[in-house]
């Protein structure tokens, strides 16, 4: 389990240490020099380390007051801090961060650059919690405000002199306020945006287990419920797109119409599964009728998450009944006599060749016009002249083609089985690819 304590910047601290190294150098003169004034430089250079290393230990005696000023400040300018984390671990992590700072900071030698670990600690944290980075900065600036505030008032006591020693050394302490700050802001967010890829893996292997059929597996529906916000149990619909994620102008909406929508992007398209509420896949249809850039199945209403993997199965026959190339969003409802021949191939593939078959012989062309007619036929309910009209030629042509389809296939448009057979051919051609496209 994470690590939750809070820790927060002790600035002040880090830096005095540092200091004597800072005036050591700011001296200008070390053993053997013939500067007269030398003796002077390093009488004062002395003082000025043994003031800066005595408050060092003084400020080990205030981290608990200096703990209860921290929450107290931090609580007040933002109050939610405890959502995150309780008031009395964050003291605690107050406590000990600030004790680590003035003894670790405390004995190590002159020079060393600051320790930005417990900022990087902090960052991570911090973003494992939830905890907005907004409130994470504030508590930097407030730990370094608070931790300055009590150096100032321990030398205060001594004189100007030994004020001035201090502020000469601010630029260095808010530059480590700076530097954790940074560290914790730029851990936070690569700890941020580790989670959201891991959320977002998981969301999509419990999203493609649910396609895949699996959504009856123990605890499956109710984990991928939690994982995409959805209810276990409810009515959805699944909506596949053929290729669609190679066209740049289409836009995976998450709601439409008030349709809310989870897209999962496959090898071959896109899949987008609909929670329909009261609603049905024909207002799916709709919604989508001007957004797709090109051929869309739809399923039929199906109960709860486990069922999604018959609803992308029946999603997956209603684009199998779309030509390529066209544009068209299609319901399974629309299309159940295609979806029968689309859904078995091989079937299909049979009943082509044994009601077809004997058109195979023609000239390409000539098959054409036969099959063309007779599908502008069946569209047209069986009226001659309307077929006529779409196809712009005399109504007798029209007779004159069917007959010679009725001859050629020893099939009769007078018998409604031998119109199915027909039918039905006409549709396993047509997904073959041996129909007009």
């Amino acid at each position: 389990m994470p690590d939750r304590r809070t820790y927060m910047p002790l600035t002040s601290a880090d830096a005095a240490p540092d200091t004597g190294a800072a005036v050591e150098s700011a001296a200008g003169a070390g053993p053997g020099s013939t500067d007269p004034a030398a003796p002077r430089s390093d009488a004062a250079r002395a003082a000025r380390v043994r003031m800066l290393r005595a408050l060092v230990g003084r400020m080990h005696d205030r981290i608990p007051e200096l703990a209860d000023r921290l929450v107290a400040e931090v609580l007040a300018e933002d109050p939610l801090y405890t959502d995150f984390v309780s008031r009395e671990e964050f003291w605690e992590s107050a406590r000990a961060c600030i004790e680590a700072g003035v003894v670790q900071r405390g004995q190590e030698g002159r020079g060393r650059r600051p320790d930005l670990m417990e900022a990087e600690r902090i960052g991570r944290r911090r973003a494992e919690q939830g905890m907005p980075l907004e409130s994470l900065l504030r508590s930097f600036r407030i730990g370094g405000r608070v931790v300055w505030e009590a150096l100032i008032e321990e030398v205060s006591d001594e004189g100007p002199d030994a004020l001035a020693d201090l502020l000469r050394y601010a630029s260095t302490v808010w530059h480590t306020v700076e530097q954790q700050s940074t560290v914790a802001s730029e851990v936070y967010r690569r700890t941020e945006s580790e989670m959201l890829r891991r959320s977002d893996e998981r969301v999509q292997a419990l999203l493609d287990a649910l396609l895949e059929g699996r959504g009856a597996d123990g605890g499956l529906a109710q984990a991928a419920s939690a994982a995409l916000d959805l209810p276990e149990r409810g009515r959805y619909a699944v909506v596949v797109l053929r290729a669609a994620r190679r066209d740049p102008g289409f836009e995976r909406p998450d709601e439409v119409d008030g349709l809310r929508f989870v897209w999962r992007m496959r090898t071959d398209g896109e899949v987008g599964v609909v929670a329909l509420g009261d609603r049905e896949p024909l207002d799916v249809a709709a919604a989508l009728r001007d957004l797709v850039p090109g051929e869309a199945g739809i399923s039929t209403v199906v109960d709860g998450l486990a069922g999604l993997g018959r609803a992308r199965w029946l999603a997956e026959t209603a684009l199998a009944t779309c030509r390529p190339g066209e544009r068209r969003v299609v319901r399974l409802d629309d299309r159940l006599p295609g979806a029968l021949v689309a859904a078995q191939p091989e079937l299909a593939g049979l009943l082509n060749a044994q009601v077809l078959g004997p058109l195979d012989g023609l000239d390409a062309g000539d098959r054409e016009v036969l099959l063309e007619t007779l599908e502008t036929w069946l569209e047209c309910e069986g009226s001659a002249m309307r077929t006529a009209g779409r196809l712009y030629c005399h109504r007798n042509t029209v007779f004159n083609r069917l007959r010679r389809l009725e001859q050629l296939t020893s099939r009769s448009l007078q018998r409604p089985r031998d119109v199915v057979e027909l039918s039905l051919a006409l549709d396993a051609a047509r997904f073959a690819g041996t129909a007009r496209t």
